[in-house]
C-alpha cells in the first residue's frame, strides 16, 4: 500500500480504538505538541521511532521512503499510539512553530492526496447562531468611509499604532541587494507580527471595513500594502503555490485551518462551520496574511468584491479541475463573505464592547455619491511610516452630505 493508504488503514485503528467523543463522562484535553514531544522523548520506544519518523520525512525521497522503508511504516505504527498523533497547538502560543514542527513530523507527507486537518486546538461552536440575522439593526447609519474610522481607531491604540507604523515602514521600504521593491520576506514577517500582536478589534476592522465606495474599497485593498506582500512579477499556478505553502509548517497549518474555519458543502446546513462561527473564518483568514498563501480583495470594487491568493490557474492542463476547486476556497466561499458581511454589518463586534465606536452620520434621507465627496486613496508620502491620507483625516472634516 502508499503511503496514504497505510494512514487511512492506521487512522481507523486508531480511531476505533479510541473512546468515542460521545461517550458519557468527560473529553479529556488536548495535549500541545510541544509537550507531547517530551512525553515521547521520556519513553525509549517511542523517542527511537520519533527519530527514525524525523529521518524517513528528510528530503525529496519521503515518498518513497513511506511506501517502501518498513523502518519509517514502523515507527508511524508506533507513533500513531502515541501522544504525538493526537496533539494539537494553541493559536498564537509563545512556540507556535515549534509545535507545529513536532505536529507535521507525523502528519506531513501522509495526507498529500487528502485535505490536512488542522493542527490547532478545535473551535468552540458559536453559542449565537442567529446573529447574523440582526445585521439589519445597522441600517440608516452611514460613515464616511469605515476604512478610515479603522485607521483612526488603530492609530489611537499604542500597540496597533506601533505595529502598523512598522509593517508599513517594511513593506515599503526597498532591497537594494535583490533590486526588488521590497523584501517580502521581511514584510511576511511584519505582517504576521502586526496580526499577531494587535487585538482582532482593531486590526480586523482594517481588513474587513464595510465600503459603499471605491475609494474604501481601495484603502481596504492597500491595508496589506499589497504591493509588497501579495502581487509579484508573474503569477504562479495555483497548485504550485499550494506545494510551496504545504512544504512550510507554519502556512501548511494556517492554511489547514481555514479550511477548515472557511469552508463547507452545499450539501451543510449552515453557512459557516461550528454553527455559523463567523469570528473564526475571520481569524483563520487574518493569519493567512503573512504566509506564501496570503490572500487579498482582487480589485477596488464594493459591491462585488472577490478574494484571492495571488495565482492562476491558467497552464494547469489536466489539473485545471483540482487548480480551480482549490481556488475557490477563496473566490467562491460562502463562509468567508458572510463572514465579512456580518463583521462589516456590526454584528459580530456587537460582542465586543472594547471596540472603540466610529464616527457616524446620521442618513437623513439625501442621497449622495460617495465617489464625488470622499477623498480618493492614492499612494502618497509617508508621514513617520503613515499614508498622509491619515494624517489628512485628522485635519480635515470627514465630508458626507447631509
Amino acid at each position: 500500500p502508499t503511503h496514504a493508504q497505510t494512514y487511512i488503514i492506521l487512522h481507523t485503528l486508531h480511531f476505533l480504538s479510541s473512546p468515542s467523543p460521545l461517550s458519557p463522562g468527560p473529553r479529556p484535553e488536548w495535549v500541545d505538541c510541544i509537550q507531547a514531544s517530551d512525553m515521547c522523548n521520556q519513553n525509549p520506544h517511542c523517542s527511537s521511532r520519533y527519530r527514525v519518523m524525523r529521518q524517513c520525512l528528510v528530503g525529496k525521497e519521503k515518498e518513497a521512503m513511506l511506501d517502501n522503508n518498513r523502518d519509517c511504516q514502523a515507527a508511524l505504527e508506533v507513533l500513531l499510539v502515541s501522544p504525538l498523533y493526537d496533539c494539537r497547538c494553541k493559536r498564537g502560543m509563545k512556540k507556535e512553530l515549534q509545535c507545529l514542527q513536532n505536529y507535521w513530523t507525523i502528519h506531513m507527507g501522509l495526507t498529500e492526496d487528502m485535505d490536512d486537518s488542522s493542527p490547532y486546538e478545535p473551535v468552540a461552536p458559536n453559542r449565537h447562531p442567529d446573529m447574523f440575522r440582526l445585521a439589519s439593526i445597522s441600517s440608516g447609519i452611514k460613515t464616511c468611509n469605515p476604512c478610515l474610522d479603522a485607521a483612526k481607531a488603530c492609530n489611537l491604540n499604542s500597540s496597533c499604532k506601533k505595529q502598523r507604523s512598522s509593517y508599513i515602514a517594511t513593506c515599503s521600504k526597498e532591497d537594494p541587494n535583490k533590486g526588488d521593491t521590497c523584501s517580502k520576506k521581511r514584510c511576511h514577517k511584519a505582517l504576521r507580527s502586526f496580526l499577531d500582536r494587535v487585538p482582532p478589534e482593531f486590526s480586523q476592522r482594517l481588513l474587513f471595513c464595510p465600503c459603499q465606495s471605491v475609494g474604501c474599497a481601495e484603502r481596504r485593498r492597500q491595508t496589506i500594502v499589497p504591493d509588497c506582500s501579495y502581487k509579484d512579477k508573474e503569477k504562479p499556478n495555483c497548485l504550485e503555490l499550494r506545494r510551496v505553502c504545504r512544504q512550510d509548517p507554519l502556512c501548511r497549518s494556517r492554511l489547514a485551518d481555514y479550511k477548515v474555519n472557511c469552508w463547507v458543502t452545499p450539501q451543510t446546513v449552515s453557512t459557516c462551520p461550528n454553527q455559523d462561527n463567523h469570528q473564526a473564518c475571520l481569524a483563520s483568514y487574518a493569519r493567512l496574511i503573512g504566509t506564501d498563501m496570503t490572500p487579498n480583495y482582487v480589485d477596488s470594487s464594493f459591491s462585488n468584491w472577490t478574494i484571492s491568493p495571488w495565482c492562476t490557474c491558467k497552464g494547469s492542463g489536466n489539473k485545471e479541475e483540482e487548480c480551480l476547486n482549490f481556488l475557490r476556497y477563496f473566490t467562491d466561499n460562502t463562509c468567508l463573505r458572510n463572514a465579512i458581511q456580518a463583521f462589516g454589518y456590526g454584528v459580530d463586534n456587537m460582542q465586543n464592547k472594547n471596540l472603540p465606536a466610529p464616527s457616524v452620520t446620521a442618513n437623513t434621507g439625501s442621497d449622495w455619491s460617495a465617489s464625488t465627496l470622499e477623498p480618493p486613496f492614492v499612494t502618497m508620502p509617508k508621514v513617520k511610516g503613515f499614508a498622509l491620507i491619515d494624517y489628512y483625516y485628522y485635519n480635515v472634516a470627514c465630508l458626507c452630505k447631509l
